[in-house]
């Protein structure tokens, strides 16, 4: 059987925990710092979690994670 090709950009977002959750950088912290709290970019820094009704169609695109 031919291999499953991996998406590259979603290779880059994305990444497989040990327990086969799928993990996420948060959203906002490129720029516009100024108006953001220090809070608020603490929060932004840690990774999150996606959510379980997206994760399977996540997982599909990286097959080998």
């Amino acid at each position: 059987m031919p291999k499953i090709k991996t998406n590259r950009a979603a290779a880059k977002r994305f990444s497989k925990t040990g327990t086969g959750k799928i993990r996420r950088s948060k959203g906002g912290l490129n720029h516009g710092m100024q108006e953001k709290s220090k809070k608020r970019c603490r929060r932004l820094r840690k990774n999150d979690t996606v959510h379980k009704a997206m994760a399977k169609r996540v997982a599909l695109m990286i097959p080998y994670a």
